[in-house]
């Protein structure tokens, strides 16, 4: 307990005393909607001209300035998209002046369309504290996107790495997506994957979503897990609605290259029971399937001749199948005058079934012949391996979170509370992954085969067969049975528990207002990860490719025979007991990779925020206490004379805690009616990802070789020191022009690095176990990004018809970020991009919107980036370039309804993994798409 000595409660008394007294104070509240009385208008700025005091309205609109003296003033609401709105107000010391505003007229369109989107971001993004873009739910369809990660790429600064041709993870100012956090209304979403932080946004449908806030600069009232930005995904309140809402659509999906066409739909309500108390929600159902065709090469090297070549090619051949369903629902009640309570829920289901069939090429020696752009290799110098495989796998992906709080304030005070439980999950169970043919060639009688590789297009390496047996090559009888793997269970489940509480005090000053804020929050999380594999590497029968072929679905080459997608599971299944169990390698994959983390984490925070005029000053210090329990276990293969091979497992714990000062400070002036200059300085941290600080080692020893991956529970998180600074000129309605810079100094950042066993630091031993080669996660000291914004958008109303329908949004982000890490060939440290970072980001928008016509045409760019770091600097990972074309139009033939049209990745982009060889770049992985028609109707009620 404190005690608050004689001095404290005179220098509390002295302090009040400075703050000046209001006599007969009033309050005024009201809400702030378009002229139609549609729907309310967050973020519009709301002020009483003659005190200097401002505020934004909140998610449904309203506004309240408490402690207001009695008088006549002039309310002003400014509002991206259309005339600003005064009126004047009496103000008695009678209570609370209810004065409701309408914003909008003639020409102003705030509710639907492209227009009504950019003025709704616009608007939200000019009144936020710090640097900020926002997408609304219209401006979310508006766009040819299939699910959140897709949407938010339009942002400024914002882009996604993609998945099959997908987006799935967020990255902001080029960014690696670990370096990101999103929330799900205010809670952190935790994630579905085992070994990592960072949420797949594709996992969330788009159509339960009103908002997607993407925060680049904290507050202290904010989570400071963060140094990319805080991606913060809203549903839908009833309260952000003036007339009652039901839309439904009906939709087509095809995609080129599986040519199937196959449903989606959705259905949105907001409804206002009674005046003080609504019900809004939604549901999604999307069925997609598409295919991939893959060519993925390693083990480069360099032969005699000085030529390049892989020892290993694989041909892949994909088809996919994916459903995401989704529902939410939101009760929202105001109980009495100043007070409000709701409940909010969210469930996304995210199913993926892939059948993989590959056909892979083994080569244990060096090319008999080869020249700088091709290579032949001859089973007489060595083994020839061809492996023809199939991955039969099913995953399913849920997140969810449920949630109630309020809010209440009466007066000067203002109290929000909160509390929440969200889970996210993966799981397989029996997934065959893979099962395995295979046919060596040896150069012997009856084995006798060359196999030639052309790299003339580097992209899409071409193969040709030859030799006495070339026929054999494409005899399925003559791939016998490997083994194959089935994934018995793969279960990773993230809890999380979150409970906050914060309480306001304002004081108005003779200009403006200065607010005392303080708060706390806990987050309890607990994230496991189980796994349960099957091993079979024989068969007590005759078993080859012949019982289970298949047609393929590839277009780069012709694969031969393959495995066909189901036809294995029948046999299989009757035949189990014929297959021969790896006991003891199925016990070590089954334990060697469970890990059991919890995560606490109790924050308190204290800010104050100046309001006056055109300044806003906001500054505090947050604290963030962390503590972890984290368990896993030590699996080792070691050899005894007398008992033979044996597996020991150890179980291993490490219980370790942090605390963090996280001082922030942002600034926010209106240097003009146009313009808003910010600028802003915070310290964050972003914690290691999950499967890092697992203390789990997977070791399997072969003779006196022992190799192995570990994880490090001894991880430090990353702290950096942030700082922003922009400048936002909104020249005209639904128009701004903006540009900004960054700068990021980030101290133990994480890379994971591949040690040979006498390499230095560890001398060929760590945590008291010696290895040959191992892959161990380290802080690699510090880092630093610096980067520039631009950004433009405009809707172009003043020219003259039909060219006023006209709209375009432009943004370019230029990213340096670099870093520092092991370089295998010195012992020292070497300079490097930081992974997952690209240098330049483009997204640019040209639209048409004049009466019932709606057309979009939308390209988004990323640089190339470091995809994977490895020992030797050569061998790195890097992912190209992409550039993707996708277009909308839209057709409204009624009031209610709209016909809608959209072709998404028109230009087919592709992905393209490489490494940077001396002369020419060395594929790693190749991968197209085709593009996806997608086209319905939309109705809303």
């Amino acid at each position: 307990m404190f005690k608050t000595t004689a001095r404290a409660r005179l220098l509390i008394g002295a302090a009040l005393l400075c703050v000046p007294a209001i006599a007969q104070a009033g309050q005024v509240v009201g809400t702030v909607s378009d002229a139609s009385g549609t729907r309310t208008l967050p973020s519009a700025q709301v002020t009483i001209v003659e005190l200097g005091r401002t505020i934004q309205a909140d998610r449904a609109g309203r506004y309240r300035f408490p402690d207001v003296p009695a008088g006549t003033y002039t309310l002003r609401v400014v509002y991206t998209g259309a005339e600003p709105v005064e009126t004047t107000i009496n103000v008695d010391d009678s209570g609370e002046l209810t004065q409701d505003v309408a914003v909008g007229s003639g020409g102003d369109i705030l509710v639907t369309g492209q227009r009504a989107n950019i003025a709704s971001s616009l608007s939200r993004q000019r009144g936020a504290d710090g640097v900020e873009s926002v997408l609304t739910r219209d401006s979310i369809g508006q766009f040819p996107d299939q699910n959140v990660a897709e949407a938010v790429r339009r942002a400024p600064g914002v882009n996604v790495l993609n998945d099959q041709g997908e987006g799935r993870f967020v990255a902001v100012r080029g960014l690696d997506p670990s370096l990101n956090a999103a929330s799900l209304n205010g809670v952190r979403v935790p994630a579905p994957e085992a070994d990592t932080r960072s949420v797949a946004l594709d996992v969330v449908a788009s159509e339960l979503i009103e908002s997607i806030e993407i925060k680049k600069s904290l507050t202290p009232d904010m989570d400071a897990d963060t140094i990319g930005a805080s991606v913060e995904i809203n549903t839908t309140t009833a309260f952000a609605r003036k007339k009652n809402l039901l839309a439904a659509s009906i939709e087509g999906s095809y995609n080129h290259y599986s040519d199937e066409l196959t449903p989606k739909g959705s259905v949105n309500f907001s409804t206002r029971i009674t005046d003080n108390f609504g019900i809004s929600g939604g549901a999604s159902y999307y069925l997609r399937k598409f295919e991939t065709d893959n060519v993925e090469m390693d083990g480069w090297n360099t032969d005699d001749a000085g030529n390049g070549y892989a020892d290993t090619v694989e041909y892949r051949d994909y088809d996919v199948r994916r459903l995401r369903t989704g529902g939410s629902l939101s009760l929202d009640w105001a109980p009495m005058e100043g007070t409000t309570l709701y409940a909010r829920g969210i469930y996304n289901r995210f199913s993926d079934q892939e059948d993989r069939r590959r056909l892979i090429f083994e080569m244990d020696e060096a090319p008999a012949t080869s020249t700088g752009t091709s290579a032949t290799f001859d089973a007489a110098d060595g083994r020839i391996r061809v492996e023809r495989d199939l991955k039969d796998r099913f995953e399913k992906q849920t997140i969810q979170s449920y949630q109630i709080g309020g809010e209440t304030n009466t007066g000067p005070w203002r109290l929000r509370y909160s509390a929440a439980w969200s889970r996210a999950s993966e799981l397989e169970n029996g997934s065959i992954d893979p099962i395995t043919f295979r046919r060596d060639f040896e150069g012997e009688e009856g084995d006798d085969l060359t196999l030639g590789f052309d790299y003339s297009n580097y992209l899409l390496p071409r193969f040709t067969v030859g030799g006495a047996d070339a026929g054999a090559f494409n005899q399925a009888s003559e791939y016998g049975f490997d083994s194959f793997d089935r994934t018995t269970l793969s279960r990773a489940v993230d809890r999380e528990w979150n409970f906050r509480t914060d309480i306001t005090r304002t004081f108005a000053l003779a200009e403006g207002t200065f607010d005392v804020q303080l708060g706390g929050k806990a987050r309890l999380r607990e994230k496991t990860y189980d796994l349960n594999v099957d091993t079979f590497d024989g068969f007590d029968g005759d078993f080859t490719l012949a019982d289970v072929t298949g047609p393929q679905t590839y277009r780069l080459a012709d694969l031969g025979p393959v495995v066909g997608k189901k036809g294995q599971r029948a046999f299989l299944s009757s035949n189990l007991a014929g297959f021969e169990l790896d006991s003891l390698g199925s016990a070590f994959d089954s334990v060697a990779e469970d890990f059991a983390v919890k995560e606490d984490i109790f924050a308190g925070y204290i800010l104050g925020r100046y309001q006056a005029g055109a300044l806003r000053l906001i500054g505090g210090v947050r604290v963030e206490h962390t503590e972890n329990n984290i368990r896993g276990n030590v699996a080792t293969l070691n050899e005894d004379a007398d008992e033979g091979e044996q597996l020991l497992v150890t179980p291993n714990q490490v219980v370790r805690s942090y605390t963090d000062w996280l001082p922030s400070a942002v600034l926010r002036y209106e240097a003009t009616k146009d313009v808003v200059l910010r600028a802003g300085v915070f310290k964050s941290l972003v914690r290691p990802s999950i499967g890092q600080l697992a203390p789990r080692f997977s070791i399997e020893r072969d003779g006196d070789d022992l190799e192995g991956a570990f994880g490090n529970p001894d991880l430090k998180p990353y702290r950096a020191w942030n700082v922003d600074a922009g400048a936002e000129w909104y020249f005209a309605k639904s128009s701004v022009l903006q540009a900004g810079v960054f700068y990021k100094d980030i101290k133990d950042y994480i890379t994971t690095v591949t040690f040979e066993g006498d390499d230095a630091p560890y001398n060929g031993v760590y945590r008291g176990i010696a290895f040959t080669e191992a892959d161990i996660p380290l802080n690699m000291g510090k880092a630093k990004i610096f980067g520039v914004e631009v950004g433009y958008s405009q809707v172009y109303t003043m020219l003259p018809a039909p060219f006023d329908g006209l709209l375009t949004n432009l943004n370019y982000t230029f990213t340096d970020a670099d870093g520092q890490t092991f370089d295998g060939d010195t012992g020292g440290l070497r300079d490097i991009m930081l992974p997952a970072s690209s240098k330049h980001t483009f997204n640019a928008v040209l639209g048409y919107e004049k009466g019932p016509v709606s057309i979009r045409l939308a390209g988004t760019y990323r640089d190339k980036y470091l995809d994977e770091v490895q020992a030797i600097a050569d061998e790195d990972r890097y992912v190209r370039q992409h550039f993707q074309l996708d277009a909308s139009a839209r057709f409204r033939i009624t009031p209610n309804f709209q016909l809608f049209g959209e072709w998404v990745n028109i230009n087919n982009a592709k992905y393209v993994a490489y490494q940077n060889a001396p002369v020419s770049r060395r594929l790693l992985q190749y991968e197209e798409y085709s593009y996806t028609l997608k086209f319905g109707i939309r109705g809303n009620f």
